[in-house]
This record gives structure tokens, C-alpha cells and sequence, in this order.
């Protein structure tokens, strides 16, 4: 059973930082994409970063570029997404999912719709 859990969330102030973590299980050195999404009140989940486990390959969304950063510690069975900069527009509840391919072989990393394992979210609050 593939199980994923969120961390790190919390409420900080314009231009502060936070550090999310996805403790992942059944993890494995193989082939495996884990991404981040967000959704905000009334939106619609969006991709915001992404990491094959396997090869390092990483994927953002336009929007976190320069700002966020998605890394993975492989022997921690661990993702992480370093949030920097952080603006209002970035509140929103988080949410780590898997998918077992190397992030381009079902397409882009950043849809949603091409995940199977979700975690339970963790609220970042920027105000």
C-alpha cells in the first residue's frame, strides 16, 4: 500500500520561507514520479513541481520558478519542496502524489489527473 504524508506546512508572513517534506512508503530507487500540487479556496489543483526519484529530473510550474525548489533524499524515503519568497497568492493547501513512471513516460509531471497516490495536504497561509 503506497502511503504518502505531508509536513512543513504553516502560516508565515510575505517573503518568508517554509520547507514542506512527503515521507513516501514502499518507496523505491526505481522509477517513480512524485509531485507537488496546490489548491486554493474556489481554484482548481495545480501542478507546482515535480521529481523523477530515479534520474533528478525536475519540473515547475511557471508561477514558483526561481522561488521554489523540489529535492529528494533517497535514503530518508523523502521529498521536499523549499518555499521561498512565499506571497499571498501562494496560499493554498499542499499536496504530495505519486506515480510510478519517470515523469515523462504518462505525459507531463505537472497534471494531476496522471496521479494515483495523493497525500492529505498540509495549508501553507501566506499573508
Amino acid at each position: 500500500h503506497v502511503q504518502l504524508v505531508e509536513s512543513g506546512g504553516g502560516s508565515v508572513q510575505a517573503g518568508g520561507s517554509l520547507r514542506l517534506s512527503c515521507a513516501v512508503s514502499r518507496y523505491t530507487y526505481s522509477s517513480s514520479c512524485v509531485g507537488w500540487f496546490r489548491q486554493a479556496p474556489g481554484k482548481e489543483r495545480e501542478g507546482v513541481a515535480a521529481v523523477s526519484t530515479g534520474g533528478g529530473r525536475t519540473y515547475y510550474v511557471d508561477s514558483v520558478k526561481g522561488r521554489f525548489t523540489i529535492s529528494q533524499d533517497n535514503a530518508e524515503n523523502a521529498v521536499y519542496l523549499q518555499l521561498n519568497s512565499l506571497e499571498p497568492e501562494d496560499t493554498a493547501m499542499y499536496y504530495c502524489a505519486r506515480r510510478f513512471d519517470d515523469c515523462r513516460g504518462l505525459g507531463t509531471p505537472l497534471r494531476k489527473n496522471s496521479y494515483k497516490y495523493w497525500g492529505q495536504g498540509t495549508q501553507v497561509t501566506v499573508s
